[in-house]
């Protein structure tokens, strides 16, 4: 079985993408391979299919985040996730069912679009929204950079950030007292306007009334006519143990300001963390390196490991060669999920002694002298392979 693409190479976008930059690619995609226009095609099928699952995961703010941090794994099995398209559970009815939003709202059981015209006017049908009716916020985004230690513990943190919020003067209509909104000369009060002709006629947003089918008289002057305003705000957050580096959260409500009483919309929280003094991270799973003295290595015995619970006691055996590894299980990074922790790796790393003393250096030199060939097993072997080499360079150059 090949293995699955990445979501967002399959729709052609960043790992930082918006939400409208996501459906904006999904749609390009959906109107090329459509098998409405591909009739026959299998592999434009397919493709239509993979961007669909890529679009069901990635305009969805909680599987974007589990697909984020756990890739197609965090997508496989268990409740709300994903495993539809690939284990073959859902059919293009299903698919067309789901993304009507993308496509006007047609299902159409034959699995047709609805028109060349709810396409090119960006899947929305002619309806006409209140200008003057509540809107909801948009969302907003927020990086935030963290400490190690928070990534692994969890912590709270208050965010400041400035938002747009309803202006206080007009209450988010955007108009100065006594003036009001009036039908829009260039549109009619539809909100677009209409180019080309014949079978291909291209709707495009109004450029004079942004779509709203109204204008404003007389703009409110705090906000000019906007609704809102820019308001600096402290919002608590709150950090939980074993977020990983990229991860999102979903702040619902503390994003932009609605307009006439609308929600508000919500804040995307993007975490990116320091690297750590002593750890390297791997997901869940930890590395450390960890100094022993060359003597310990060689007689055995025990060495204090850091791990996230506290310190853990690692017993070293006698021989012990530089570089060897030891796992130790479940003293890695807590799961988000509450199951379990990931492993601790640690790599024993052998310190050469320094600032020696006229005894220490006496000591040593008496040990190099009792020392024999085979006390260093891997020198000889070393040394063996370096006369095979020189003896093979020299019947080369015969």
């Amino acid at each position: 079985m090949a293995e699955k693409r990445d979501y967002y190479e399959v729709l052609g976008v960043s790992k930082t993408a918006t939400a409208d930059e996501i459906k904006s690619a999904y749609r390009k995609l959906a109107m090329k391979y459509h098998p409405d226009r591909n009739p026959g095609n299998k592999e434009a099928e397919e493709k239509f299919k993979e961007a669909a699952e890529a679009y069901d995961v990635l305009h969805d703010a909680e599987k974007r985040q589990r697909y984020d941090q756990f890739g197609h794994a965090g997508m496989n099995g268990g409740a709300g996730g994903f495993g539809g398209f690939g284990g073959g559970g859902m059919n293009m009815e299903d698919i067309f069912s789901m993304f009507g939003d993308i496509f006007g709202g047609h299902s159409g059981g034959g699995g047709g679009f609805g028109g060349f015209e709810d396409l090119f006017s960006g899947g929305r049908r002619q309806r006409q929204q209140d200008s003057n009716g509540p809107r909801r916020g948009e969302d907003m985004s927020f990086r935030l950079d963290i400490e190690f230690d928070e990534a692994i513990f969890g912590s709270e943190r208050d965010i400041d950030i400035t938002l747009p919020s309803e202006c206080p003067d007009c209450r988010g209509t955007g108009a100065a007292a006594g003036s009001k909104r009036v039908t829009c000369r260039t549109c009619g009060g539809r909100g677009q306007v209409i180019g080309g002709g014949g079978f291909f006629q291209v709707r495009q947003t109004c450029p004079t009334c942004g779509g709203a089918g109204t204008v404003i008289e007389k703009p409110c002057r705090k906000c000019r006519g906007t609704g809102h305003v820019s308001t600096p705000q402290k919002i608590a957050l709150k950090i939980p143990a074993g977020i990983d580096n990229g991860s999102r959260l979903r702040l619902a409500g503390k994003g932009g300001g609605g307009l006439r009483g609308g929600p508000n919309g919500d804040l995307y929280v993007t975490i990116g963390i320091h690297d750590s003094d002593i750890f390297e991270r791997e997901g869940l799973d930890l590395g450390v390196d960890v100094p022993v003295s060359p003597v310990l290595a060689a007689l055995g015995g025990s060495v204090e490991v850091p791990t996230p619970e506290g310190a853990a006691t690692l017993k070293i055996p006698a021989g012990t060669p530089n570089g060897k590894l030891f796992r130790l299980r479940g003293k890695g990074v807590p799961s988000l999920r509450g199951n379990g922790a990931g492993d601790l790796t640690v790599r024993i790393v052998f310190e050469v002694p320094a600032n020696l003393d006229r005894k220490q250096k006496a000591a040593l030199e008496e040990f190099q002298k009792l020392a024999s060939a085979s006390t260093f097993p891997e020198a000889q072997r070393f040394a063996e392979r370096t006369r095979v080499f020189f003896e093979h360079k020299k019947k080369l150059q015969k």
